[in-house]
């Protein structure tokens, strides 16, 4: 099935400290679970997602090198930790600061994703969406290899990895960039 349009609304959803999202997808990506909330939030049914590519929930407003950088460090069998803005059904969408890992069978092959999303902390907006939109217009004049070098820079810059940024941000220890 072709990823459904959905048009992006201004209605934001915002997630209180005692919600979880929880989703599993197999190694190309297409959701294989999602917990109540990760159902409920998103407006789809659970039918309708299941199977799908969990980019149905992709929000223009974040950058694609995000989830190049994010399928470079699951190529590498690391933690993804990272800011995503997810559209729902309806238009809407919700902040989440996601841990994204790697799903292991009991002999220890890989067979897909797990992702843990949470509520990020106040504040965050003021770095992220900032940085995302820079990134989107890099990647529209540039594509994703300009995007993808100005993140690197900004790494280097900070003399931080991609997940000490995002984690820093999460924890409030870095207020701007």
């Amino acid at each position: 099935m072709r990823k459904p349009h959905v048009k992006p609304t201004d209605k934001e959803t915002i997630l209180t400290d005692n919600d979880f999202i929880v989703s599993k997808t197999d190694l190309k990506s297409r959701i294989k679970y999602g917990n109540e909330y990760f159902i409920k939030i998103s407006g789809w049914q659970e039918k309708e997602l299941l199977g799908q590519p969990h980019n149905i929930l992709r929000h223009p407003d974040v950058p694609q090198v995000a989830f190049k950088i994010l399928y470079e460090m699951l190529d590498r069998d690391e933690e993804f930790l990272g800011f995503v803005k997810n559209l729902k059904k309806d238009g809407g969408y919700y902040w989440v600061f996601a841990s994204i890992s790697c799903d292991y069978d009991s002999n220890g092959k890989k067979v897909g994703y797990y992702a843990v999303r949470r509520k990020c902390r106040d504040g965050f907006k003021n770095i992220i969406e900032p940085l995302y939109a820079k990134l989107v217009e890099i990647e529209k004049t540039g594509g994703i290899d300009a995007s993808y070098e100005a993140i690197q820079n900004l790494l280097k810059e900070k003399n931080l990895t991609f997940n000490e940024l995002t984690l820093g941000i999460q924890k409030g220890e870095i207020n701007e960039l």
